[in-house]
């Protein structure tokens, strides 16, 4: 997942949490960056912050000198922009939490900026180029552009953003490929966080979701008339049980853990996506835990 997430993934996003700000710790090609609104305004943040989301669009494509295209790309990325409350863009902070939500934005933006989608989309050229070549040279078919695609949604909560996104490449094989990605911030401490972190016990946490994608993953195998040993890699289990390191995201209904074609079964059973309910989880999640949730009022079940 790491050499994946540093080649493809170009995405991040910031809110803000009840009064604390996170600490700041072309070729010849038809070049285009469109812009589709999609703000996003914490109301929790400070009352004299405001942090908006605009979901921008990187667009791109290169033919070759007879017309054929080559590739195209399209990737959404999260742009986080701070404003006061007067609608005044802040470049520069003023105090100390103005300074500190500056030096955020900043850092997120370099790291999940369009520079990455700019490098992985010339690497993709270079190789369609000499894919090109060698097939006119043996009078081979040239089967269709080369495409680089990945599309994101973001879920947030007073403190907290959850990130998921899903990549797609084809690169003249038999079938794309696809991935699944997820980010999760926490906004209380500036810093991304496994699922782990929620919890007062993470490994009963991680146990009591392994146990429940089990028993989920047994269920899809017996819809598809299958035993799990069947539908699923020989060692599904042992993967399974790392599921923490795969995409991981929260929504207004739980946590989905998602693994992608080829990573818990063969490409042709396709993505597996599990899904735990808040009820499922609460029962485990400390208090801060609680917070970025943001469900300390459904809180009524103890921590085992």
């Amino acid at each position: 997942m790491e050499a994946i997430i540093a080649l493809f993934l170009v995405l991040t996003t910031l809110t803000a949490c009840a009064g604390r700000a996170p600490s700041a710790g072309q070729s010849a090609v038809d070049l285009e960056h469109s812009l589709e609104e999609h703000v996003v305004l914490s109301e929790a943040a400070p009352e004299s912050l405001a942090y908006q989301i605009e979901i921008d669009t990187y667009e791109n494509a290169v033919q070759a000198d007879d017309g054929t295209e080559l590739v195209t790309c399209r990737f959404q990325y999260p742009v986080m922009t701070v404003f006061r409350r007067d609608g005044t863009a802040l470049e520069q902070g003023r105090t100390e939490e103005e300074k500190q939500a500056v030096a955020a934005a900043e850092v997120f933006n370099a790291k999940f900026g369009p520079a990455t989608v700019e490098t992985e989309f010339q690497d993709m050229t270079d190789l369609a180029r000499e894919d090109y070549a060698f097939r006119q040279e043996t009078g081979l078919e040239w089967p269709s552009a080369y495409n680089m695609e990945m599309d994101c949604t973001v879920y947030q909560t007073d403190c907290m953003v959850s990130v998921s996104a899903a990549y797609y490449s084809y690169t003249g094989g038999a079938h794309p490929n696809t991935v699944l990605l997820s980010w999760n911030f926490d906004l209380t401490t500036g810093q991304f966080f496994t699922a782990e972190a929620l919890a007062t016990d993470g490994q009963a946490f991680s146990d009591a979701v392994y146990e429940e994608i089990l028993r989920q993953s047994r269920l899809v195998a017996a819809e598809n008339d299958l035993t799990a040993e069947s539908f699923f890699w020989p060692n599904y289990e042992e993967i399974t049980a790392g599921w923490s390191s795969y995409a991981v995201s929260f929504d207004e209904d739980g946590m989905t853990v998602g693994f992608s074609p080829y990573e818990l079964a063969a490409y042709v059973m396709g993505s597996q996506v599990y899904h735990l309910t808040y009820e499922q989880l609460i029962p485990y999640l400390s208090a801060h835990g609680l917070e970025l949730l943001g469900l300390e009022a459904n809180a009524g079940a103890a921590v085992p």
